[in-house]
């Protein structure tokens, strides 16, 4: 059997955290057999012992794979990295602790065998309950204004738990920019300017300690919603002929030491679109590929075929 999903688990200073959230994950990880679940994991820098406490807890997996950044860069950029190391069609995100109830993985791996994007959703009658009245108002009046900057339609954008097709995690990753918390909003935003489908998934949650987010992380997190609008999604793109072999792709981005990409086939042509920062690889990649090096947005991406390199 073949891989079916990947399980992207970001983790930052989580060491304490990870045994009680394996308690909870490991009843759906039986549930699936082994050989089609790969589990990501992302440590974002943790100054603790996050990766050992990763091998202690999850290391007896058959297909766990750890990836490490040297500083902490943020969720964002976090579960980005892990989309880019993700194998299988689909790819599940969830958090190290596990709060959102981790049988709750099934509906949304379900989800998208019609859907693009699963989007976990933890409110009930219209709004998300914490464990006090100040955070469940203080929630409210943020869905209010990621709605204003993003005009996403999802209610619980910030729920930890989402669901992609491999392709579309990967074309979402390259465009997005934000790499704190309001990632989540900045996905969902773009999954909707580029015509996606998006379902609601209803999901259980628990409000575990040490998990919310703090004042300055907010005033960031306020501060990047406000950018949302008024940001150029650009990105370096080969064209090269529609009929490209993915394969062919694949050794030209091995070549460059690049990874994560994805092909975008559209009538007459087809791009392979790279991160922002990949420039001098695009350059490269057009010479071996007979293509020609552009600069895409979102217009150019919106109802291609997608394919994940």
């Amino acid at each position: 059997m073949s891989l079916q999903r990947s399980l992207v688990i970001p983790a930052f200073n989580e060491a304490p955290r990870l045994a009680a959230g394996f308690e909870r994950l490991a009843p759906v990880l039986a549930q699936w057999a082994p050989d089609e679940t790969e589990v990501v994991f992302v440590d974002d820098g943790s100054s603790d012992n996050t990766l050992k406490e990763i091998a202690r807890v999850y290391g007896h997996l058959p297909n766990l794979k750890v990836v490490q950044h040297e500083h902490n860069l943020g969720k964002g950029a976090a579960v980005r990295t892990g989309w880019a190391s993700a194998k299988a069609p689909h790819v599940l995100t969830i958090d190290a602790d596990m709060a959102i109830d981790p049988s709750c993985l099934a509906a949304i791996d379900a989800a998208l065998l019609q859907a693009d994007v699963a989007a976990g959703d933890r409110s009930h009658n219209g709004s998300i309950r914490y464990d006090s009245w100040s955070r469940t108002v203080a929630g409210d009046l943020f869905h209010r204004v990621v709605t204003h900057y993003t005009k996403t339609t999802v209610r619980d954008t910030q729920c930890g738990c989402k669901g992609f097709r491999l392709e579309v995690a990967r074309l979402l990753g390259l465009l997005g920019i934000i790499e704190g918390f309001a990632y989540d909003a900045e996905v969902l935003a773009l999954a909707q300017r580029l015509n996606f489908r998006v379902a609601t998934v209803p999901v259980t949650w628990h409000d575990i300690s040490g998990s919310s987010v703090r004042l300055s992380q907010a005033r960031s997190l306020l501060r990047d919603l406000h950018d949302i609008p008024r940001t150029r999604f650009e990105n370096p793109v080969v064209v090269v002929p529609r009929e490209i072999a993915v394969t062919d792709v694949r050794a030209a981005a091995i070549a460059v030491r690049q990874r994560g990409l994805v092909v975008a086939r559209r009538e007459n042509d087809a791009m392979v679109v790279l991160p922002r920062d990949a420039g001098l690889n695009a350059i490269a990649m057009a010479s071996t590929l007979s293509g020609t090096m552009a600069i895409a947005g979102l217009d150019d991406f919106r109802g291609a075929e997608l394919a994940a390199v």
